[in-house]
C-alpha cells in the first residue's frame, strides 16, 4: 500500500538533542558517533585536488562511496530515535540529519513506497548543495550532475533503511544552469539500468578485486592448517605487544622453560597456547591444570597420576596431567599457588625428566615442555616461605611478561572488534560496530580486570543493544555520563547543557528533601512518570529525559530488578 502523500517534515528537535559539543575536551557527537565541524573551503579543496588528480570519473566514484557509507551510519539512527512513527517520518531522519550536517536544503517532492509489491519512488529537490558551490567555483558550468558525494548518501541512506537495494540518479543539476538540484531514487529492481547504476559503488580495479580475493583464499588457508609463526588468537600490534610477541616467538624455537607472568585476566594461558602452536610440539598435546583450583591433597594426583588403590577412593588408574601432556606442552597455571610438598616434587621431575604415580614405584619418563603461569611475586613469594627458591631457578630460566590491557590501548579496539563478532555470533545477534564514545570509553578505562574483564563487558553489551544497532558506551561502562557541553537549539544556536540556575537548584533540593525520596527513588519516579506520560513509547520518554533509547532501556530493567517481586 502507498504511503500518504503527506510530505511535510516532522520537527527535528529530537535529532538536535542528539548533537552535542563538548568543547573542553574538543569533540562533537552526534548521539554515540564523532562528527567533525570542518570549513567547507576544505572539502573543496580535497574535492579540487581529486578531480585534479584522479580525474572526474573516478573522483565520482570515490565520492559516491564515501557519501554512501556516511549514509548507512545515519539510517541507524532511523528507528531508534522515531520507533513509532509514520514510515515518512523515520524516514525524514535522514533529509534533516543532511540538512542539520550542512551539507543542503532538502525539500521532498514525491515519497511512495510498497514493500510487498516491490515499489518505491523518492523525489527531493536539493537547494544550496555544497558540491553544487564547489564545483562551479573551481571549474565552470558542467554538462553532468556534479552532487556525488550527496547522492551517494542518499543510495545508502535509503538502502539501509529499507534494508534493500535503492539507487537514485540526480535527474537535474544546479551546476549545470538548473535553479536548483533534483534527485530520484527506486528499489534497484525497479531501474532498467540498475547493473550500471550499482557498478558506480563497485570497487574500482580487477587489483582490488584480486586483493581481495587473495585475502579470503588466506584466511581459508589458515583455518586448515597452523603456519609456523601462529600466535593464534592473540591480537595485538602495540609496541608493548609487540615485545612480548618478539619474545615467544624466540623462546617456541627453543625447547626452553618459559615463565608467563601479569597481572590476573591478561591472557596467559591465551599466550601459552600460542607458544605451543609455534613450537616442533604443536601437533602433540597442550594440556592446561591451574594449580590453584585443585586440592591440597589431589595436586599430586592431577599432575603425577595415581596406581589404583594408593588412597582412599582411588579405584582405577589415574593418569597424571605430565602423562597425558607427554611429546607435548604442560602448562602450571596460577604456580605460586602450588603447595610446597608438590613443589619438591615437580623440581624433581623438572631435573630428572621422569614421574612416579602415587601408589607406585616405577620411574616413568615423560617428554613434557613445561610453561609456568602466574600473577603472584615468585620473589616475595619466596622471601616469606610460600614458594621453593631452587624451583624458582629451575623455571625462571626465560620469564616473559604479559603486558596489562592499560598497557596495550592501541589493541583495544581489535580485541574488542573480535570479541564483538564471537558473542554476536553467539548470542545470534546482527550489530553494527561500536559507537566512537564506546570506542572512546574503553580506551580510556583502567581495565583493572584485564582481556577478561573486556571480554565480560562485550559480551554484556551484545545482549543489551538491540540487533542493527551500534554497541554504546553506556551499554559497556552503565555509569557513564555524556561530557559538559551545548547542543543546538531550534534556531541553529549553540544552547549549553548545564546544570540548573542556582535558585532552582535550591528549590529542587529542597523539594527532594521534604519529599523524603533517595535519589534512586527520584530517578525511579520521574522514569515512570515520563514512560506514563509517553503511552509506554520508550523512545519519546527518552528524548523528554534527554538519554538515548538504550540509556533508558537499561535504566528501567534496573529499576524492574529493584523492584518487590
Amino acid at each position: 500500500m502507498l504511503a500518504p502523500q503527506n510530505l511535510a517534515l516532522p520537527s527535528d528537535a529530537d535529532l538536535r538533542r542528539l548533537v552535542h559539543f563538548s568543547a573542553g575536551d574538543g569533540r562533537i557527537w552526534l548521539s554515540g558517533q564523532r562528527m567533525l565541524l570542518v570549513h567547507a573551503a576544505a572539502l573543496h579543496a580535497l574535492r579540487r585536488e581529486l578531480i585534479n588528480t584522479l580525474g572526474p570519473a573516478q573522483t565520482r566514484r570515490l565520492l559516491l562511496r564515501a557519501g554512501y557509507a556516511s549514509g548507512e551510519r545515519d539510517a541507524l539512527l532511523a528507528c531508534q530515535v522515531r520507533p513509532g512513527a509514520t514510515v515518512f517520518d523515520m524516514f525524514a531522519v535522514g533529509l534533516q540529519l543532511h540538512m542539520l550536517e550542512g551539507a543542503v536544503q532538502v525539500t521532498p517532492e514525491t515519497f511512495e513506497v510498497d514493500e510487498a509489491a516491490g515499489h518505491f519512488c523518492g523525489r527531493f529537490r536539493w537547494d544550496h548543495s555544497w558540491e553544487v558551490e564547489a564545483q562551479l567555483r573551481d571549474f565552470g558550468p558542467q554538462d553532468e550532475p556534479t552532487c556525488w558525494m550527496l547522492l551517494g548518501y542518499a543510495s545508502g541512506y535509503t538502502s539501509a533503511f529499507f534494508k534493500r537495494s535503492v539507487l537514485f540518479k540526480e535527474v537535474q543539476c544546479a551546476a549545470c544552469g538548473h535553479t536548483h538540484c533534483r534527485i530520484e531514487g527506486r528499489f534497484a529492481e525497479e531501474w532498467p539500468d540498475a547493473e550500471a547504476m550499482a557498478r558506480d559503488y563497485n570497487p574500482d580495479s580487477v587489483l582490488v578485486q584480486l586483493d581481495e580475493l587473495q585475502s579470503q583464499v588466506q584466511s581459508l588457508r589458515t583455518q586448515l592448517e597452523q603456519p609456523a609463526d601462529d600466535l593464534g588468537r592473540i591480537i595485538g600490534r602495540s609496541r608493548a605487544f609487540e615485545q612480548t610477541a618478539a619474545l615467544l616467538r624466540k623462546a617456541a624455537a627453543t625447547e626452553v622453560t618459559v615463565l608467563l607472568t601479569g597481572e590476573t585476566g591478561v591472557g596467559k594461558e591465551r599466550f601459552a597456547r600460542a607458544l605451543h602452536a609455534m613450537g616442533a610440539r604443536a601437533d602433540k598435546p597442550f594440556v592446561a591444570v591451574n594449580c590453584a583450583a585443585l586440592p591440597a591433597e589431589l595436586i599430586e594426583s592431577e599432575l603425577f597420576g595415581a596406581e589404583k588403590g594408593a588412597y582412599t577412593g582411588a579405584s582405577a588408574l589415574r593418569i597424571g596431567r605430565f602423562e597425558r601432556a607427554h611429546g607435548g606442552t604442560l602448562l602450571l597455571d596460577e604456580l605460586g599457588e602450588m603447595p610446597l610438598p608438590a613443589q619438591a616434587k615437580l623440581l624433581r621431575v623438572l631435573q630428572t625428566g621422569e614421574i612416579e604415580r602415587l601408589g607406585g614405584h616405577e620411574a616413568r619418563r615423560v617428554d613434557v615442555r613445561v610453561v609456568a603461569a602466574t600473577n603472584v611475586d615468585l620473589e616475595k613469594a619466596v622471601e616469606e616461605g610460600r614458594f621453593r627458591r631452587d624451583l624458582l631457578y629451575r623455571l625462571n630460566v626465560y620469564p616473559i611478561r604479559i603486558p596489562a590491557l592499560r598497557e596495550r590501548v592501541d589493541d583495544i579496539e581489535l580485541i574488542a572488534l573480535y570479541l564483538l563478532q564471537k558473542y554476536a555470533v553467539r548470542h545470534g545477534k546482527r550489530l553494527a560496530g561500536f559507537t566512537d564514545r564506546a570506542l572512546l570509553a574503553m580506551r580510556a578505562h583502567r581495565w583493572p580486570g584485564n582481556v577478561r574483564e573486556l571480554e565480560n563487558l562485550i559480551e554484556r553489551g551484545v545482549i543489551l543493544t538491540p540487533s542493527d544497532e551500534s554497541v554504546d558506551a553506556d551499554m559497556l561502562f552503565p555509569h557513564i555520563t555524556v561530557q559538559a557541553g551545548a547542543t543546538v537549539n531550534a534556531r541553529g544556536a549553540l544552547e549549553r547543557t548545564v546544570a540548573a540556575p542556582a535558585a532552582q537548584s535550591a528549590q529542587l533540593y529542597d523539594t527532594l528533601l521534604h519529599s523524603g525520596l533517595s535519589l534512586e527513588a527520584l530517578e525511579d519516579t520521574l522514569i515512570r512518570e515520563a514512560v506514563a506520560r509517553a503511552g509506554g513509547n520508550l523512545s519519546a520518554a527518552a528524548r523528554t529525559l534527554g538519554l538515548t533509547r538504550p540509556q533508558l532501556s537499561y535504566r528501567l530493567s534496573r529499576l524492574n530488578e529493584r523492584a518487590p517481586s
